[in-house]
């Protein structure tokens, strides 16, 4: 499931991709600018404490952030060079190297955390749907869905154009993922235009460019 980005990454920042990553939002912090906005939209969809699965986790980043917010948090990815950088920032927090779109691993996953069975909300920032490898689109939201608990989120961010994707990450329509969504029981809760829950879209508003789409797992 890693395939699709690690030819993305390799291209853009040649082998020493993942430290690349991780230096250009450690940069763009020490010039003072914000990189916590994943984070800080779900601690205001969904505040501390709760159990939060990082699914793409890519260098920690996000995770980092969501455990200095009181967050229970695991970081899973499927890039073992992108997990070193995590694992190296921040040992003391769970990081496995995990298909996302492999149900049974997710789940053992978790559970080596401390997370139990199932999670509060499954993040997918990064671009992780769109870069998913071709034909496993299915079996990501199923996968991922099967992590969240009743009444829990499936958060995913990512471009709907190639402005908003990196170089070579070809575009997956958002009626696409809706629809892998609906197949692994999900329900779409809202929609917003960014990382910024005022930028919450209405139900006929179409997103461009880039969306976080929120589905949730009906209570029983």
């Amino acid at each position: 499931m890693s395939e699709r980005w690690r030819a993305v990454a390799r291209a853009e920042n040649g082998p020493g991709y993942a430290a690349a990553y991780a230096e250009r939002f450690s940069a763009i912090a020490r010039e003072g600018g914000s990189v916590h906005g994943e984070a800080d939209f779900l601690a205001a969809l969904r505040p501390p404490p709760a159990r939060v699965l990082d699914a793409g986790c890519g260098t920690g980043r996000v995770a980092v952030r969501l455990a200095e917010l009181g967050y229970d948090v695991a970081g899973v990815d499927a890039d073992a060079d992108m997990l070193a950088v995590a694992r190296a920032e921040a040992p003391a927090l769970a990081w496995d190297h995990v298909d996302l779109a492999d149900a049974a691993a997710l789940g053992r996953a978790m559970d080596a955390a401390g997370l139990g069975t199932g999670v509060d909300v499954v993040l997918l920032a990064g671009n992780v749907v769109p870069l998913a490898d071709e034909g496993s689109l299915d079996a990501l939201a199923a996968a991922c869905g099967d992590a969240v608990v009743p009444g829990g989120l499936l958060v995913a961010g990512f471009g709907l154009d190639d402005e908003h994707l990196p170089e070579g990450c070809p575009v997956t329509p958002l009626a696409d993922w809706d629809a892998a969504c609906a197949a692994a029981g999900l329900t779409l809760a809202e929609r917003f235009a960014g990382w910024d829950l005022a930028t919450r879209l209405g139900a006929s508003v179409a997103p461009e460019g880039y969306v976080v789409a929120v589905h949730t797992r009906e209570a029983a």
